[in-house]
């Protein structure tokens, strides 16, 4: 069974404010979080299982797929929705293209398709199996092919592909970073380093029971460990775990606050929002959150 849910930081109609839009599987709502004070401002209703959202600073609109219909919600920046658009049922994974348009994987099928700013589709191609997580650095995108413990790397313009690299067992999450690619490996308990220009496997990073979810900030990795209720800490240079951090129960979805200066994590089971200092690796506020929320994607940014 497919279960995930996806919160996005988003900027609120305050300049300059930052905000995260968590989306609840379970109770098939949307909550608007204030960053800065840990209230929550609004929850909207999305039917179907809402799950991956990402996020647009540039144009101020957010992107959110119901995970039982593929169904996406376009919300502007109170959580008010503005648009639904129906794609393929397997719809899965989705990051913001340069231009303003989308990358979205369909699970079962196995393709990425590309939508242009007007979200109307302008190619598609196929992925391996199951593809998961979609990231994009602007020139590359690249797919996590779970049921081919694969990472597919494509050309953001045109969809050529570029490389495939076998990675760990069912990789589900990938995040570009500092010129370099990483895969979250969930049944090998690893995060796989890769160089997107060569496609050459780096190095792999050992992490928790069944990582989920990675994000960077204060110079240091983070990964949401589901089964052991941690969060892995390493030094991206290195690739050596520098830490290991009590969050919750099953933690998955994880973000770096707009500012660089720590993480957000999203606790499927313990139901909380849960704030981490980069430096002092130290958990600074806890709230709670409707039931089951989930995050997956790219999903952090401030309003520009």
């Amino acid at each position: 069974m497919i279960r995930w849910l996806a919160f996005l930081l988003l900027a609120g109609p305050a300049f300059g404010a930052d905000l995260a839009f968590v989306t609840s599987q379970n109770a098939d709502s949307i909550s608007v979080v204030d960053l800065a004070s840990g209230g929550v401002l609004a929850t909207t209703p999305l039917p179907g299982a809402p799950a991956p959202v990402a996020y647009d600073p540039a144009r101020r609109r957010a992107f959110v797929i119901a995970a039982k219909t593929g169904r996406m919600a376009v919300l502007d920046e109170a959580g008010r929705i503005t648009q639904n658009i129906d794609l393929p049922e397997g719809a899965f994974g989705i990051a913001v293209a340069p231009d303003g348009g989308l990358f979205i994987t369909e699970w079962y099928q196995g393709q990425l398709i590309r939508l242009g700013p007007d979200l109307k589709p302008l190619w598609q191609v196929p992925t391996g199996k199951s593809p998961a997580g979609v990231a994009s650095d602007g020139a590359l995108v690249a797919t996590a092919d779970r049921d081919d413990d694969q990472i597919s790397v494509y050309d953001a313009a045109t969809g050529a592909l570029r490389h495939r690299i076998k990675v760990g067992k069912h990789p589900y999450a990938v995040v570009f970073h500092d010129g370099r690619l990483f895969s979250v490996d969930v049944q090998s308990d690893t995060v796989s380093v890769i160089d997107p220009q060569s496609g050459q496997l780096l190095g792999q990073v050992a992490t928790g029971s069944h990582p989920y979810g990675l994000a960077f900030a204060g110079g240091r990795g983070f990964v949401t460990d589901q089964y052991a209720g941690t969060v892995t800490v390493f030094d991206p240079a290195s690739l050596k775990a520098v830490a290991t951090l009590e969050t919750g129960d099953y933690p998955e979805g994880i973000a770096p606050l707009p500012d660089g200066t720590g993480v957000v994590v999203a606790h499927w089971d313990s139901n909380t929002l849960v704030w981490i200092d980069a430096a002092s690796l130290k958990i600074t506020r806890e709230i709670e959150l409707p039931d089951g929320p989930r995050a997956f994607g790219a999903f952090t940014g401030r309003q520009q």
